[in-house]
């Protein structure tokens, strides 16, 4: 039994959300952003329940409407009628797990190839058609086939095309995405295609804490009378959808309004037009929602709420947000009534910002009681807070003292000063601007999950040769397949032109691409790497390498070393954002444990390949090479054994060394030969760097 969605506590952002896209679908969809708990799948699943059931053809696979069917829909074509069986609109969940051809459906090549004939298996956007496409842990989808999901929720169809073979079919659906931002973010491309965005958080109020799980309770409990319950709440939800709908082609998008929508779109330089035409799609949604004719400035407000918070300008590591001030006064700018910048004179008392248009309260997000208003308040509710905390992390360190630092180069063979009293610990130093890292990647061919870094066999990608195939052709390599078929064509009785191929002639493609790996940084924090100005640029060339992870779609984790051991400062993770904030935060000094530093990282890949033996993994050492413990010399014999546990155990790995002035002991470069790694200088890890060293090679 489905839990009812008036029976959802708080969560009004999210519910507006859904609610316009369930008005109009070209809105484009939404995506929710929240913590784990925070009832996202349920309140999605939920809508499906709410939405007006749907006439279709009867035996159509693709649900088209009796009434204007799919001229090009590959089980017909069908005759418009008056009526169809009528069933509910369905919600389809897409796994993480899904391939290409479990979402866009399947064409049989070897029966169009043998027998002429084009059979076609429908996937999850055609089931999805006229209802809602649901993507849990959108984030962690392959981003091939987001793109796939969000081009076809853009035009409405989708294409099955192999080898000059091509079936379309309708796809009109409501596109709703969930993820949790710990696990890694969207790139910015795939963000600004979905409409709308929310962040939801669990409530605070231990009030409406206690009202969560009374319900839940209720529920588990008697799921049946539960929904009875909220029978009445359900039954006016669906008809205002409804009424809603009917009302939004009549609904007028004044000259004006339009003004302060791309005002507003302006004044957060946001890049490309399509914000400008979510907002005006959403804000006319909400005025059907709201029962009006016409879009007026808070359906333009609540919009903007919704549409711009992913779409601001930013760097990837910060957190979507939206800045209140900024949105009225864009607002207030572009009103036609509007005084002069210098007019001290207040708005008039006519001013829709107090509660709507007429002076009174919006009507509120649905039928269930104790509903907010319709977005006013909702939309913003903690992201300015938590971008201003972002925006500060790591700015302390600007201003501590320098005085004490142990800055004596060390001595001896192990490299490492012998502290008679430990300095304390510095505080975080904040790094230096990141720059285009060159790309490092793991040798050989991997198999690992789609991504940008490194060689790997995998169904995108360049077709390097041809195989017979174990199962179903999924990648046809055409010419090999004509070759294989060629020598056997008399034998087969064929004489003239054309071609016969047989089942034991067809080969398949041979695709490389590139994979995503898991990049474990292990950061050296410890006294020895030198002046605060120096750890600020190994910050900074971490960032780089995190914001290049970012871009590769990889995994990534941290171990740090100082003082007397070594911590898992973030464990393997889809979130760049989370291990950013941890560089940003670590404060330095102490002795150098290198050894630990690398046994902590060595324990971490041997679990992550226990979890995920697709996965290869590249560590990336940051560290000068001198290290210091309990016995003295023989720490850095500790940590050539290390290095070498790593080194037999297969792990691909890049030594970046941090040492400088004009003396250098080259204990980095030994601590890569022990690794079987390349050793990089700090400064060679730009790409600019890089490619100016190729330049010179090859002037001289």
């Amino acid at each position: 039994m489905t839990y009812p969605f008036s029976a959802v506590v708080g969560m009004d952002d999210m519910r507006l959300a859904l609610l316009l896209n369930a008005v109009s679908p070209a809105v484009g969809g939404v995506l929710v952003r929240g913590e784990k708990g925070t009832a996202k799948s349920t309140t999605v699943r939920a809508l499906a329940a709410v939405l007006p059931p749907v006439a279709v053809v009867p035996g159509c696979r693709f649900a088209c409407d009796p009434a204007a069917p799919d001229p090009a829909c590959p089980d017909g074509p069908h005759e418009p009628t008056a009526g169809g069986p009528v069933r509910p609109a369905r919600l389809v969940e897409l796994p993480v797990g899904a391939s290409e051809d479990r979402v866009v459906g399947s064409l049989d090549l070897e029966r169009a190839l043998t027998e002429g004939v084009k059979a076609f298996e429908p996937g999850l956007l055609a089931a999805a058609h006229r209802g809602v496409l649901y993507v849990d842990e959108v984030n962690l989808l392959h981003d091939h086939l987001v793109d796939l999901l969000l081009d076809a929720a853009a035009m409405g169809t989708a294409y099955v095309e192999r080898e000059g073979v091509s079936v379309r079919h309708a796809a009109r659906f409501l596109l709703v995405g969930t993820m949790n931002p710990e696990e890694g973010e969207l790139r910015p491309q795939l963000l600004d295609r979905f409409g709308l965005t929310v962040e939801v958080a669990a409530p605070r109020d231990p009030a409406e804490r206690a009202e969560v799980v009374r319900r839940r309770f209720a529920s588990d409990a008697d799921p049946a009378g539960f929904a009875a319950t909220w029978s009445t709440e359900e039954s006016g939800l669906a008809a205002r959808i409804a009424d809603a709908r009917a009302r939004l082609p009549r609904v007028v998008l004044s000259d004006a309004a339009l003004q302060q929508v791309t005002a507003v779109c302006a004044a957060f330089d946001v890049d490309g037009l399509r914000a400008d035409l979510v907002t005006a799609r959403a804000a006319i949604a909400h005025a059907a929602w709201c029962g009006r004719d016409e879009v007026t400035e808070d359906d333009v407000r609540v919009a903007a709420r919704l549409a711009l918070p992913h779409r601001r300008r930013r760097n990837p590591f910060d957190a979507p947000g939206l800045d209140e001030e900024t949105l009225e006064q864009a607002l207030s700018d572009s009103r036609p009534d509007s005084p002069p910048d210098d007019d001290p004179a207040p708005p008039e008392g006519t001013d829709p910002t107090d509660g709507g248009p007429d002076g009174g309260s919006p009507p509120p997000v649905d039928g269930s009681p104790g509903d907010g208003s319709s977005g006013d308040d909702g939309g913003h509710h903690g992201r300015e807070d938590g971008a201003g905390d972002g925006s500060q992390s790591g700015q302390d360190g600007r201003h501590g003292p320098e005085g004490g630092e142990p800055t004596t180069a060390p001595r001896g063979e192990g490299g490492g000063h012998v502290d008679a009293s430990p300095a304390p610990d510095r505080a975080a130093v904040a790094p230096s601007d990141p720059f285009r890292a060159r790309r490092l990647e793991v040798p050989g061919i991997g198999a690992g999950a789609a991504g940008r870094r490194s060689r790997a066999r995998s169904e995108r990608g360049r077709v390097v040769g041809s195989s017979h195939p174990t199962g179903a052709v999924t990648k046809l390599h055409l010419t090999a397949t004509v070759l294989a078929a060629a020598p056997h064509q008399r034998a087969r009785g064929r004489s003239g032109p054309g071609l016969r191929i047989a089942r034991e002639d067809l080969r398949q493609a041979t695709v490389e691409g590139r994979e995503g790996n898991l990049v474990l940084f292990v950061v050296d924090a410890s006294g020895s790497m030198g002046s605060r100005a120096r750890m600020a640029a190994v910050k900074g060339a971490v960032l780089s390498l995190l914001l290049d992870a970012y871009q590769r779609r990889d995994k990534v984790g941290m171990v740090t070393f100082r003082g007397a051991t070594a911590e898992l400062a973030l464990p393997p993770t889809w979130s760049v954002e989370a291990a950013a904030a941890r560089l940003t935060d670590l404060p330095t000094g102490g002795r150098t444990p290198l050894a630990a530093g690398l046994l902590e990282a060595h324990r971490v890949l041997r679990l992550e390949r226990i979890r995920d033996p697709k996965r290869r993994p590249l560590l990336v050492v940051v560290t000068d090479g001198r290290a210091t413990g309990t016995r003295g010399s023989g720490s850095l014999a500790e940590a050539r054994a290390a290095a070498m546990l790593l080194a037999a155990a297969g792990t691909a790995a890049v030594v970046v060394d941090c040492e400088s002035g004009p003396v250098r002991l080259g204990l980095a470069g030994a601590l890569g030969t022990a690794l079987g790694a390349e050793t990089l200088r700090l400064e060679e890890l730009g790409a600019d760097a890089l490619a100016a060293t190729v330049r010179s090679a090859r002037a001289a």
